[in-house]
């Protein structure tokens, strides 16, 4: 189809008020490009297959190394929600409320459909908390050759007296982060008609998938609790180098 319209605009050289000021030759190596850029095109769409299916080969391999890796995560505590509040855009989706449901947070997983260029879910797992029925929310993404791109996301059965945790006091006191207007578990409601917020929460999905899924210890690192650690690694570095002082001596 592209191809086809890239011709016409050809052929509208062709057949335009100016064909007298064109030279003959000039005509001629313009569609020879046209057929050039064809054949590039044909060889692009056969190099994203290829690289398709080279993707979908590796997410099976890594499979079984994220899900070690979500094992090892759940004996941090608060892991996902130090990695979220380190992330420069999605810890400011985090009101005060969220991150008291965050702590609950048990793992996170990204999958692609089998059919990599279809489509994506992002899961997060909870432990049983106070706040909602289901401790599994599920939000996907199917894309189709054709027309919009469709969002499912799983129904919050919020439990009485509970709700979408929208912030209150906006104001920001010292080093306190100030809350914002919309709760992050907006982002798994349904029905949205802004285009703008449908805009939003596709770059909260994508920052999930692409950013933080991958190196999620990057960002957890990248905090207090990363202090922490890199604090208790030169503790330990310096025990060393005292051990091995007394040896010496």
């Amino acid at each position: 189809m592209v191809g086809d319209n890239k011709k016409l605009k050809v052929e509208d050289i062709n057949n335009s008020d100016d064909d007298a000021s064109l030279d003959p030759q000039v005509l001629l190596s313009i569609e020879k490009l046209q057929e050039i850029r064809d054949q590039l095109d044909k060889i692009n769409e056969e190099a994203s297959d290829e690289v398709l299916e080279i993707e979908k080969k590796y997410n099976e391999i890594r499979k079984p190394v994220y899900d070690k890796r979500n094992e090892i995560i759940k004996s941090i505590p608060d892991f996902w929600l130090t990695a979220f509040l380190n992330h420069p855009a999605l810890g400011e989706l985090l009101n005060d409320e969220d991150q008291k449901i965050f702590k609950y947070l048990d793992s996170l997983e990204v999958e692609d459909h089998k059919d990599v260029k279809s489509g994506f879910t992002i899961t997060f797992n909870f432990k049983p908390n106070p706040y909602f029925e289901d401790t599994k929310l599920s939000k996907t993404y199917s894309f189709l050759d054709e027309g919009p791109t469709t969002v499912t996301a799983t129904p919050i059965k919020w439990k009485e007296g509970k709700g979408i945790p929208n912030g209150v006091n906006h104001e920001k006191k010292g080093n306190k982060r100030a809350l914002v207007d919309v709760s992050f578990f907006s982002w798994f409601s349904d029905g949205e008609d802004d285009d703008d917020m449908d805009d939003i929460h596709d770059e909260v999905a994508e920052l999930i998938k692409d950013d933080l899924w991958p190196d999620p210890l990057a960002y957890f690192n990248n905090g207090d609790h990363g202090d922490e650690l890199k604090d208790e690694d030169d503790s330990e570095d310096d025990d060393d180098e005292e051990d091995n002082e007394d040896e010496d001596k």
